[in-house]
Order: structure tokens, then sequence, then C-alpha cells
């Protein structure tokens, strides 16, 4: 009898200690970027906050990426949409929340990846396009333990669908955008690039009175020979410095179970 009643205690414990620490249990932080998986560098983490803080700040649209090792007993789309729902992601009224999930394959062996609108967002983030964005556009990155990449490439599409850049219909029709984000993010950083460097020589060349592409060619040699990153931009997506508005809160938004997701 006594064994019996300390078994019973003990999976009473198990289950009530579980409960405490699943994420859903817990009260949300004021944060666009929760990386509980912890596969995300300090660097990444900052720059996809200021990012998304930056795109609340304007378009009021609030998406919250959030990494996890455990999805506390549901599949992955019923976590997802009960997080956005109990933590209020989006606008009260608006509903204008997004919750993209990623759980690490490193974690227990399955990769899971869910992508969850609110209410209000529904009609422009469609299940089908959801469901190509993760696939198509993050999953191929994950599978590569490329987490950054796919976060990132996924947040760019979302941000696309939701400030009307390009339709649902554009999306599903061609295969335009797995190439050209890519192609934009290399034109920005050879852009910052010279632009740094342009800077750096005008300036070199008026201190040491020498001819300005004289003191171009030798600051971009110093460049390459560090690495070629310039300023606080790294192509990794790495902060371009200074500290934005901070984000202040989610504002109580709704979600009806909507969204798609995949695993690998």
């Amino acid at each position: 009898m006594k064994n019996s009643l300390f078994l019973f205690l003990a999976i009473l414990l198990h289950f009530s200690v579980k409960s405490q620490e699943c994420l859903l249990n817990q009260a949300p932080k004021k944060d666009l970027v929760q990386d509980y998986a912890n596969i995300l560098s300090d660097e990444e983490e900052e720059y996809l906050r200021q990012k998304l803080t930056a795109f609340n700040d304007t378009t009021s649209t609030q998406i919250l990426v959030v990494t996890v090792t455990d999805l506390c007993g549901y599949d992955k789309s019923e976590f997802t949409y009960t997080l956005g729902e109990k933590w209020g992601v989006g606008q009260k009224g608006k509903n204008n929340g997004i919750v993209m999930m990623v759980k690490p394959k490193e974690i227990d062996g399955r990769g899971d990846a869910f992508i969850a609108p609110g209410y209000g967002l529904e009609g422009v983030l469609p299940d089908a396009i959801a469901k190509r964005i993760v696939d198509k556009d993050m999953i191929p990155y994950f599978k590569q333990k490329e987490y950054y990449y796919g976060i990132h490439q996924g947040v760019n599409l979302i941000m696309g669908f939701t400030s009307g850049e390009f339709s649902a219909d554009e999306y599903a029709k061609t295969d335009w955008a797995s190439f050209l984000i890519p192609f934009a993010l290399i034109v920005v950083v050879l852009l910052i690039t010279f632009l740094s460097a342009a800077k750096k020589a005008k300036s070199y060349s008026v201190g040491h009175n020498i001819p300005f592409w004289t003191a171009f060619t030798l600051i971009n040699s110093m460049g390459k020979s560090h690495g070629g990153s310039w300023g606080s931009f790294t192509s990794r997506g790495g902060s371009f410095g200074g500290g934005g508005s901070s984000f202040g809160g989610f504002g109580g938004g709704s979600f009806g179970g909507g969204g798609a997701g995949g695993s690998w």
C-alpha cells in the first residue's frame, strides 16, 4: 500500500513538473524572437528581433518566431495556434498575429515547423501558402542545420504577403521567391560593402593627399584581408547597427486553428 502511494505521488509530481515546464503554461515575454531551442546565434537573434520589431511598428502585424524543444504532448499545429491564442499574439480586434514555430530535429530525431496566422490574416496567408513556405523555403535549410537561413527566408515571405508586396496567387504560380530573396540579400551585402569602402576611401584620400581610386583600392584590399565584413553587417544577416525601437508586447489577437507546417 505504501509503495503504491509513493508511486502515485511520483507520477503526480512528474506530470505537475512537466505541466509547469510546458511553454503553453508560461506567461509571454515581450519579445518577437524567443529561441528556447538555442539554434540561433546572438547576432542572428538580434537581427531578426530588430527586423520583426520594425515590421510591427510600421504595419502593426506581429510575427512571433519561437523555437522549442518540446511540444508538450500536442501536435505541431495545435501547439502553435494554442501558443498564439494563449499569448495573444497580434492586436485585439485586428487579430493580425502570426506564430512561426520551429522544433529542431536534433532534440528527439524529428524536426517540426508550423506557421499559424491569426484570424485576421488567414485570407492573405492561406493554409496552402503557409504549407509551401514551410516545405519549400524553410525545411530545405533545416535539413542542412541552417536554421537561421530557413527562418529568415520564411519571415521575408510572410512579410511580403502580409504587407501586400505580392499575392498568394503570384507566389503559388511561380518559384521566383526561392531565388529572388537570396539574390536581393547578396545585392544588399555588395552595396553596403561598396558604400562603406567608398566612404573610408574618401576620408583616407583627403587625409593622405592621394587620388580617391588609389585610396579605394587600398581600403578594399584591407577589407578583404579582414574577412570582407564592413561595419556591423555580415553575410549571415547580422545587425546593421543601432538599437531601433523596442517591442511593447502582444495585444491580444485570436487564432482559429489555421496554418500549415511540415516535418523532416
